[in-house]
C-alpha cells in the first residue's frame, strides 16, 4: 500500500497506542496471539524430558522432546484444575506430574494417571491430554503460535533471506548460556521500533559508528525487516571494539562476503536475530502491559575453541552490552515523551521502511490505530472491536 492508498502512510502509530490498555488487548489478540515465536534451540533439548517453557500473553507453553525423539508443544497447564505443571525456564523430566493433585502425563502429553481414579467413571484419559500448542522448527529453532489465522510459517517468512541465512549454520549452533529476561518499562512497539531505526544509529550509537563507517542499511519485506553493517578495516580508537576488529579470525562455512559483517533479521512482530561471523543470537520482545516489556534473549554458537573466536564473543558482547545500555536510554526517553499531550505522531522518511512497514501492519489489523486521538474509554467494545 502506498501513500496515495493510505493517507498515514507518511505517519507513525498514534502515542496513545503506546499506552493505552484498550488497544493492547487488541493486539494480543490479534498481533501476538496469532504470531510465531521463538522458544528455543533443538540442541537445547537434546535427551528425552528435556523441556524449555515460554511465558507470554497470559500462556505458559512448554516444548519437550518425548521418548520417541519428537519435539511437542503444549500448553503448560493440568487438564484437572489448571494448575502450572512445570516450574522455572527448562529442566528434564521423565513424566510431567501436577503439583496439586498429581495428574499425571506422559512426554507426549497424554494423560497416564489420575489418582482415585474411580471417582471420575466418566473420564476418558484419551480426551483429557494436555492441549497441544502448534510449533515449527525452523533451521534449528522452534517456534511456536497460540492461533493460527492462516498467516506464513516461519518459513514462508524467511524465504526472502534463505540464500543469507543458510551458511550461518544454523541447525549446528549451541547456547553459550541461558536465556536471559530484562524488564523494560516501555511498550513492546518501542523497543521493536528501535531494532529497525536506523537513523539513530550514527547518532547515539558511537561504538557502532566507529565499526561500521557509513555502511549501515535497512529493508524491508513482507515479514521480515534486514539491518546490516560491515566492519571496517579502519581500527577503532576504543579498546573493546579494537581488539574485536583484530582478534575476530576466519570463519571457514562464511563466503568472503560474510567474514566481517553484521546481519540483523526482525521478524514480525517481535523478533530478532542478530547474525554475526561469531555467533547468532535471538532477541525477543513480550508484552507484558500496554507500558511493560520483557526483552527475553539468548546467544548461540557453532562449537569453534580457537582462542582467537573465544576472545571475539567476548568483545561481541562488551561491544553490544554498551549498545544495549544506549538502546534502553532511548526508548525510555520515547515512552516518556509519548506521555506528552502535544505529541500525537510523528514523520517517516521515505529511508524508514521498516518502520512504514511495521506501521502499515498495525493499522490493517487494527484499524483505530488510524485515529491520531485517544478515543474516549470502551471504544473497542462500542465498535465491536473484542469480537
Amino acid at each position: 500500500m502506498d501513500v496515495e492508498s493510505d493517507p498515514n502512510g507518511d505517519w507513525s502509530l498514534p502515542a496513545w497506542t503506546y499506552s493505552d490498555p484498550e488497544f493492547f488487548e487488541l493486539e494480543m489478540r490479534r498481533v501476538i496471539r496469532p504470531s510465531w515465536q521463538v522458544v528455543c534451540h533443538v540442541s537445547d533439548l537434546p535427551q528425552a524430558g528435556d523441556y524449555h517453557t515460554l511465558d507470554y500473553a497470559g500462556e505458559s507453553i512448554i516444548v519437550i522432546r518425548g521418548d520417541d525423539d519428537q519435539l511437542r508443544a503444549f500448553t503448560n497447564v493440568c487438564r484437572h484444575r489448571g494448575a502450572r505443571l512445570m516450574d522455572g525456564p527448562s529442566g528434564c523430566a521423565r513424566k510431567l506430574v501436577c503439583p496439586y493433585h498429581a495428574w499425571t502425563y506422559g512426554l507426549d502429553g497424554q494423560l497416564v494417571g489420575v489418582p482415585m481414579k474411580s471417582d471420575y467413571p466418566n473420564l476418558d484419559p484419551r480426551k483429557h491430554g494436555l492441549a497441544v500448542v502448534e510449533h515449527e522448527v525452523f533451521e534449528g529453532f522452534i517456534f511456536v503460535r497460540l492461533e493460527n489465522d492462516g498467516g506464513p510459517s516461519v518459513a514462508e517468512m524467511m524465504a526472502p533471506y534463505w540464500d543469507e541465512v543458510q551458511p550461518y549454520r544454523f541447525g549446528s549452533l549451541q547456547a553459550m548460556g541461558r536465556v536471559t529476561l530484562r524488564p523494560r518499562a516501555v511498550n513492546w512497539k518501542n523497543v521493536g521500533d528501535n531494532y529497525s531505526d536506523a537513523l539513530h544509529i550514527p547518532v547515539a550509537h558511537p561504538g557502532l559508528k566507529r565499526l561500521m563507517g557509513n555502511g549501515y542499511g535497512v529493508e524491508a519485506r513482507d515479514h521480515v525487516d534486514k539491518m546490516w553493517g560491515p566492519i571496517i578495516d579502519r581500527l577503532s580508537n576504543a579498546p573493546s571494539e579494537r581488539a574485536y576488529q583484530k582478534y575476530l579470525p576466519h570463519v571457514p562455512h562464511l563466503p568472503p562476503e560474510r567474514q566481517r559483517t553484521w546481519l540483523y533479521l526482525k521478524l514480525w512482530p517481535n523478533i530478532a536475530f542478530d547474525i554475526y561471523p561469531d555467533q547468532v543470537d535471538f532477541m525477543q520482545w513480550l508484552p507484558v502491559s500496554p507500558t511493560e516489556t520483557l526483552i527475553r534473549e539468548i546467544a548461540y554458537a557453532v562449537p569453534d575453541d580457537r582462542r582467537e573466536m573465544r576472545a571475539a564473543r567476548y568483545l561481541n558482547w562488551r561491544i553490544n552490552r554498551q549498545v544495549n545500555a544506549e538502546d534502553t536510554g532511548l526508548i525510555t526517553r520515547v515512552q516518556q515523551g509519548m506521555a506528552s499531550e502535544s505529541f500525537t505522531v510523528g514523520p517517516l522518511g521515505k529511508s524508514e521502511v521498516a518502520l512504514r512497514s511495521f506501521c502499515r501492519k498495525i493499522r490493517t489489523l487494527i484499524p483505530e490505530a488510524r485515529q491520531w486521538h485517544k478515543p474516549a474509554p470502551g471504544w473497542s467494545r462500542r465498535q465491536g472491536s473484542t469480537t
